[in-house]
């Protein structure tokens, strides 16, 4: 399996292109164009709208089990293979109820799926979205949620809004033998606003069974 990169879009940049190609007048103009929609070259990163064609392309047949929260969309990176002619993403979807990983091909000039991969004991980092849904199960339990946001209110001075407050950082958990032996699992970093972090060392989210275990030691 290829390395997993998330890949970060700079909007803001590409925004700025654009606008500077309309403040552009004359002979430029036409050139600031060609180069704002020139076609990526094959080892370019991918763009913003390839992220979010390839999302949507390699999401569709699971777009059910998605919403009921089965199957969950983690990256999208560039196919690195070399002998591709034409420009492709790898896709990486999990599913929580089967505990696979899935990764889809996606073919971005034909937008579509050309190849699939399933496989199972194999845990990349969490996405953002693990991490906040890691959150918010963390917030929702009757003891630790409390305890989270008494530690929250005493940093902040406020109490606590959402999850969104909390600066979250998760790590894949694996425990032989335990229900994190084959279920997605991971371990959070919960920083508060005065830049402390709670100790948070013995509680792992299991996003497959949508529980919060405390580890005993």
């Amino acid at each position: 399996m290829r390395r997993v990169v998330v890949l970060a879009v700079a909007v803001t940049g590409v925004s700025l292109a654009a606008g500077a190609a309309v403040l552009l007048t004359g002979e430029d103009a036409p050139q600031a164009a060609q180069a704002v929609q020139a076609e990526p070259a094959p080892g370019d990163p991918l763009t913003a709208d390839e992220i979010k064609r390839a999302g949507d392309v390699a999401t569709a047949p699971s777009q059910e089990h998605m919403k009921v929260g089965r199957v969950e969309l983690l990256y999208v990176e560039r196919d690195d293979d070399k002998d591709a002619r034409a420009r492709q993403a790898e896709v990486y979807l999990y599913d929580y109820a089967e505990d696979a990983l899935i990764v889809r091909t996606v073919d971005l000039e034909g937008n579509k799926i050309t190849a699939e991969s399933k496989g199972k004991g194999v845990q990349p980092p969490p996405s953002r979205r693990e991490e906040t849904r890691a959150g918010e199960l963390l917030l929702a339990h009757p003891k630790l949620g409390e305890g989270v946001r008494r530690a929250y209110a005493k940093a902040a001075g406020r109490e606590l809004r959402s999850v969104a407050d909390l600066g979250l950082r998760g790590l894949i958990y694996s425990q032989p033998g335990g229900p994190c032996a084959t279920h997605r699992c991971v371990r959070l970093f919960v920083r508060l606003p005065d830049g402390k972090h709670l100790d948070t060392s013995r509680i792992v989210i299991d996003l497959s069974a949508k529980k919060v275990h405390t580890l005993e030691w």
